[in-house]
């Protein structure tokens, strides 16, 4: 890391600038950020995210439903379609025309996509749908809302790093460029006449 590279120019040297006392204090400075910033913000963004999941994942499965489509007919004229999804197994899904029963009783017919290989008449699935029997999406479950939460808290962490480690960068570009404005001055100050005799050099 860049941030300790900076503390060697504590060491007692005659030719320590106030300059390197400067970077050396800065590099300490963005060191206790990294240790202390990075993971207190990694926590409070994963606790935040994971309480704001974790209610969106109680929500979703409270009002969605999983009800039993039976098969009326495969759909042509679109390839099987392959779900992927952290807290469930790869699926291989087909088109299909269904029927099934919303969760107030009443019947539903439609097109959706069944988790069946090779779908016949009469084969039964599971759908998910919202209290009207309306097609949704499989509600979040509680482990994948954690996983989330989890890389947010990660990736805040990282963030954190990123951005101390960005200033802590640019405010020692802006004092390198400083010193070598000091020495292109005290070069101009010195003249072309800087070494020869009888110029007091």
């Amino acid at each position: 890391m860049r941030a300790l590279s900076g503390l060697w120019r504590w060491r007692r040297n005659q030719l320590c600038r106030a300059t390197d006392l400067a970077e050396a204090w800065l590099a300490l400075a963005a060191l206790l950020l990294i240790v202390v910033a990075a993971p207190v913000s990694g926590f409070l963004t994963g606790t935040a995210a994971q309480d704001s999941l974790q209610r969106s994942a109680g929500a979703q499965q409270r009002s969605r439903h999983l009800v039993t489509a039976t098969v009326v007919r495969r759909l042509g004229g679109a390839p099987p379609e392959v779900e992927s999804d952290i807290g469930a197994a790869r699926e291989t899904r087909s088109r299909v025309l269904a029927d099934w029963a919303a969760p107030d009783g009443t019947s539903r017919h439609g097109a959706t996509l069944a988790d069946i290989e090779s779908p016949h008449r009469g084969d039964h699935f599971g759908l998910w749908t919202d209290p009207r029997g309306r097609i949704t999406t499989r509600p979040l479950d509680t482990e994948t809302a954690t996983t989330h939460a989890v890389l947010a808290g990660v990736g805040a962490a990282l963030a954190t790093v990123a951005v101390v480690e960005t200033v802590r960068r640019l405010i020692v570009w802006n004092m390198v460029r400083r010193r070598y404005a000091r020495w292109d001055q005290a070069w101009d100050r010195a003249g072309p006449d800087w070494g020869k005799a009888g110029t007091g050099s």
